[in-house]
């Protein structure tokens, strides 16, 4: 391979992280830090909410669009959440890593299981709690669920993790224990990992 070539495209870098480890504020903070970072945009069957953009939020489309491209095999992975389907669209992706620009994807841990087959060059970052007891703490801090959602938010935590040490290709993680930490951690990372790249 022509490392010249390789250097001049961008990377594919994929977070995963249980409900309530920080991820979405981590994410927000490195578009925002770090230059020629793309947010990927997913497609999905749901109706836009209010102040959602096609094309800026999510890909917009009906059921039998998504039905279709999912089945042409445009899709990195998707699945079927509450009765909507999202997915990854690869033509996204592939437009901002051609341009040498690098996206930040977020994607679940059985998500980046299929994902991997279609991207085995991505970078899997994981972000985890401290403990599975700061999570617990950090879930009833919000205020907003129920017990019972809460005990199913930390066993689906603890699925995902364990999936992700023994099925999962990552090759980093951070633990967020402190957020403002967490935040220098991921911007140091990410732009190691981008630097990394140019000098191949």
């Amino acid at each position: 391979m022509n490392n010249n070539a390789s250097a001049s495209k961008g990377k594919i870098l994929v977070f995963s992280a249980p409900s309530g480890a920080g991820k979405t504020t981590l994410l927000n903070h490195l578009t925002d830090s770090v230059p020629n970072l793309v947010y990927s945009i997913s497609a999905t069957t749901r109706p836009p909410r209010t102040g959602e953009i096609d094309g800026t939020h999510y890909f917009f489309m009906t059921k039998e669009d998504f039905e279709r491209k999912a089945a042409a095999g445009e899709f990195a992975e998707w699945e079927t959440v509450h009765g909507n389907s999202y997915g990854t669209p690869r033509a996204f992706i592939d437009s901002v890593v051609e341009s040498g620009r690098h996206i930040v994807m977020d994607i679940d841990v059985f998500g980046k299981l299929k994902f991997d087959k279609a991207y085995p060059e991505a970078i899997g970052i994981l972000i985890i709690p401290p403990s599975m007891t700061h999570l617990k703490s950090r879930l009833r801090s919000r205020g907003t669920d129920k017990d019972e959602v809460i005990n199913l938010r930390l066993q689906n935590a603890k699925t995902e993790m364990e999936a992700a040490k023994n099925q999962g290709k990552y090759e980093h993680t951070i633990v967020n224990d402190d957020l403002e930490t967490a935040k220098v951690e991921a911007v140091e990372l990410v732009k190691r990992i981008v630097e990394e790249g140019r000098n191949t």
